[in-house]
């Protein structure tokens, strides 16, 4: 096999995803007009990478490689809200899965929180602008903004009070654990008339058009969620192409809507707290959740050439590369899993397009040359 490999990659077809983005950027047509929600390069189980060998065949990306990579990287196109999620640290990860195996449960069963035994955390990277949610809010903005709804909506005082009670403790970490309890106790009748409220009223003086909006997007498609309020108790903005934000494990999250590159730990272990008709488990997602304000920084690349986007973690790290004709020595010490963005890349006989993914082995004493005008993403592993 030569140096570079080229991909073939498994595509999940989530109802949330776009039937445009990802067609669009591979160059496909979606005549069927599916939701293309993810497309999986890695050696993950559910989804594993297949390699062009030089005869043509396709072989496991495993075999190639000779172990599983530590790493899942994903394009991610999101067209309506993802579920509001959490992922697990490696011990709880290595529990959960341990336990739904014990009880039996299969690894396709929707009940499932736990399809592997490994963490998650991720970092996403915006190829166009991506909104997300991602972390609380301080107890006190909460309370703010849960106080601004129900100045314009006072019919909804009995269920909003109780949520406001609950975030008067002395610690913020109590105060989100009570007020995430009471969240989830609404009785259905008063999570109705919250999404009724939200669906009936187009306007509202009190909060940004962005936040309203979103609200109502969320009861429109949830009319019974206590989550359509989630714009009040998590952080609400729009990653800039380019930019990425590295989420760990239990963290409380959304994407909204966006297109970008994904990375994490190979896994795919979720706890969900809302926004979707899949399995939601509170009582676990609330064993695997930090009770703490968060707000994610903003990793802004420094360079248009070159940018290391760091993470803490050991298992991946995501790299942009850009060349306008100039050549890259690919010395990278560990093996890498690569999609060009734009351009065109040559690598000794092969040429790689926009959307087209490759493999590059752990580099040797001769490590490949990519030459041409072309931007990609190359991630690895750090260990």
């Amino acid at each position: 096999m030569s140096s570079i490999l080229k991909l073939k990659n498994q595509i999940k077809h989530y109802e949330w995803g776009s039937p445009e983005r990802i067609p669009r950027f591979l160059g496909y047509e979606n005549k069927e007009r599916l939701p293309w929600a993810e497309m999986w390069m890695g050696t993950h189980y559910s989804a594993p990478s297949l390699v062009q060998s030089e005869s043509g065949k396709y072989v496991d990306l495993i075999d190639v490689n000779g172990e599983p990579l530590p790493f899942l990287f994903k394009l991610l196109a999101a067209n309506k809200p993802l579920s509001i999620q959490v992922h697990p640290n490696l011990a709880q990860a290595v529990e959960g899965f341990n336990h739904e195996n014990a009880a039996g449960l299969p690894m396709d069963s929707p009940l499932r929180n736990f399809r592997d035994a490994n963490h998650k955390p991720e970092i996403l990277c915006a190829i166009s602008p991506f909104t997300v949610m991602v972390g609380f809010k301080d107890p006190a903005q909460i309370i703010n903004h849960l106080e601004m709804f129900l100045s314009i909506a006072p019919r909804l005082k009995e269920t909003f009070l109780p949520l406001l009670s609950a975030l008067n403790s002395a610690s913020p970490s109590d105060s989100l654990l009570n007020f995430f309890r009471v969240l989830f106790n609404i009785p259905k009748r008063d999570r109705e008339n919250i999404c009724a409220y939200l669906y009936e009223n187009e306007t509202c003086d009190v909060f940004t058009e962005e936040v309203w909006e979103h609200m109502r997007n969320f009861a429109d498609l949830y009319p019974a969620d206590a989550a359509v309020i989630s714009p009040l108790y998590l952080n609400l903005f729009t990653l800039q192409t380019g930019q990425a934000i590295f989420i760990p494990a239990g963290i409380l999250h959304a994407y909204i809507s966006g297109f970008g590159a994904e990375l994490m730990s190979s896994s795919d272990n979720v706890l969900r707290g809302g926004l979707t008709p899949k399995h939601i488990d509170i009582p676990e997602l609330m064993e695997i959740l930090k009770f703490r304000p968060f707000m994610p920084e903003i990793i802004t690349p420094v360079s248009s050439s070159y940018f290391r986007y760091p993470t803490p973690s050991r298992e991946f790290m995501l790299t942009f590369i850009h060349r306008d004709g100039e050549e890259y020595k690919f010395i990278e010490k560990k093996p890498a899993i690569c999609i060009v963005t734009s351009g065109e890349l040559h690598a000794g006989n092969s040429v790689f397009k926009k959307g087209e993914s490759f493999f590059v082995p752990k580099a040797g004493n001769s490590p490949p040359v990519l030459n041409g005008k072309f931007s990609i993403f190359a991630a690895s592993s750090v260990k």
